[in-house]
């Protein structure tokens, strides 16, 4: 079925108008000829109708004026007054004539014949040479007669115009049914192709976002097939070409990254050493300028030097952050290695710990959830104040992890939320507080990330920074995580 289908989006989309538009003309010319066969027959009918009326009308008219004339010539005779007795009976069976053409069903033919007959008898008894003794009473009996006839013929097409009406009537009601019956079977029709172009087309646009998506988060592990029309399927070679060239970038970064960090680590060194040297005295004791100054280099020399294992520590991040070594363990005992390991630093700090951690086993992996605890803390560490609170959350609900960490500090501005999670972006540090090197909540976004699990920032439970992460108790590795960390 599906080789039939066209291979690019147009031909794709002028199958389905063709689908749609073809039945639809096709009810469109049908619905067109019925209704002008039946505004044909409605105007038949009325032209009949007001035809049959009008020479009803006439022929009472008509049989008025030939009984006068009748009774005129009876009475006076003379050549004058028989002329128009004999105009008034042509004109009577012209109209007689007329109705006969007019009128189609066979009881008004026979009383229109009965007329011509009654007719006769008037003709032969006015134009007799010798009119017997009751001649007037004859002929007043025939002209009643010719009247009853002349209203039997009149109801007679009142009937028929009504059965006319009633046929026409029905045969409307008839074409009403059928054009309904018509839409009745095109819209499922129409919904049927609807849902199969729709259900056609919605997998490679899913694809394509899905991809778009996941390049724009900077996830370029998973390689990017679209199936569809040709149009969309070329597409999403594009959009491979693209994961591919982005990946080396990024690679290429990570390499630079690695190569200025170890460069710059050699004179580094040297320059520590030498103040080191300097601050014990190797070449001669320092007066208070002097070691003030030195203790300037040797404070910064350790500052650059930390921002350069900070970048070496984030090229490594990022070379494994799409991979995933899975295993089952325990988040409890994670979580007490974090907090051991700060331990000094909050007790320099003289910050307190409020940790409600469950019981909960996980299946991800362990090293990137322990890095994900370490750089949460550190951040929340640095911006806590002296005597502060740092609060520790994790709980199952449902097949999802929650994990949340607060502190006591200034918050997060809103100016910086939307970039916060952006590698190398520091933001505005509050007073008082040290500015960061922007990476440590990067490495937490992209390994919340890599999890298939979210992280937001909240408001309102806590004064300070409030992070939550939902992720799944059980993460499935990517399909090609072997490969690629086979590559790498």
């Amino acid at each position: 079925m599906r080789w039939l289908l066209p291979k690019s989006l147009n031909g794709f989309l002028l199958l389905g108008l063709g689908i749609l538009a073809g039945p639809l003309l096709l009810a469109i010319l049908n619905a067109t000829v019925q209704m002008r066969h039946m505004a044909a027959t409605s105007q038949q009918l009325v032209a009949d109708s007001v035809q049959t009326t009008r020479l009803s009308q006439d022929l009472y008219a008509q049989i008025a004026s030939l009984e006068r004339s009748a009774r005129l010539y009876q009475v006076l005779g003379g050549a004058p007054v028989l002329a128009a007795f004999r105009e008034n009976d042509a004109r009577l069976s012209g109209i007689v004539a007329a109705l006969r053409r007019e009128l189609r069903a066979p009881p008004a033919r026979e009383q229109l014949e009965r007329l011509s007959d009654v007719q006769d008898q008037i003709r032969a008894l006015v134009l007799r040479e010798h009119p017997p003794a009751g001649q007037s009473a004859e002929l007043t009996q025939s002209f009643v007669s010719l009247g009853d006839l002349a209203s039997g013929a009149a109801a007679i097409n009142n009937r028929q115009i009504d059965a006319d009406v009633a046929a026409l009537q029905t045969h409307i009601d008839k074409a009403r049914r059928q054009l309904f019956l018509e839409s009745a079977l095109l819209l499922p029709l129409v919904l049927i192709v609807v849902l199969l172009f729709a259900l056609r087309l919605s997998r490679p646009l899913r694809q394509i976002d899905r991809a778009i998506g996941e390049l724009g988060r900077g996830n370029f592990s998973h390689d990017i097939v679209v199936t569809g029309p040709v149009d969309l399927e070329r597409l999403g070679h594009q959009l491979e070409w693209l994961r591919h060239r982005l990946l080396e970038l990024a690679q290429e970064r990570n390499r630079f990254l690695r190569h200025m960090s170890h460069e710059l680590k050699t004179p580094l060194a040297n320059i520590r050493e030498g103040t080191e040297l300097l601050m014990d005295g190797a070449v001669g004791q320092l007066d208070s300028g002097q070691r003030e100054v030195t203790a300037i280099l040797h404070d910064n020399g350790i500052k650059l030097q930390r921002l350069i294992e900070n970048l070496l520590s984030f090229s490594a991040w990022q070379s494994n952050s799409t991979g995933l070594e899975i295993s089952e363990f325990r988040l409890r005992p994670v979580v007490k290695q974090v907090l051991e390991n700060q331990q000094l630093t909050l007790v320099s700090q003289r910050v307190r710990l409020d940790v409600l951690v469950d019981d909960v086993t996980l299946a991800a992996d362990r090293g990137k959830i322990r890095l994900i605890l370490e750089n949460l803390l550190s951040n929340a560490i640095k911006y806590s104040p002296r005597g502060g609170i740092i609060y520790l959350r994790a709980a199952a609900r449902g097949d999802e992890l929650v994990l949340e960490m607060a502190d006591t500090g200034p918050g997060i501005p809103a100016q910086d939320r939307a970039r916060i999670f952006e590698a190398f972006y520091t933001g505005r540090a509050p007073g008082g507080h040290v500015k960061g090197t922007g990476i440590g909540l990067s490495v937490v976004n992209e390994f919340v990330h890599v999890h298939q699990g979210t992280v937001e920032i909240v408001d309102g439970e806590f004064p300070g920074a409030h992070f939550r992460i939902r992720m799944p108790l059980r993460v499935a590795p990517p399909a090609d995580s072997k490969k690629q960390a086979d590559a790498a």
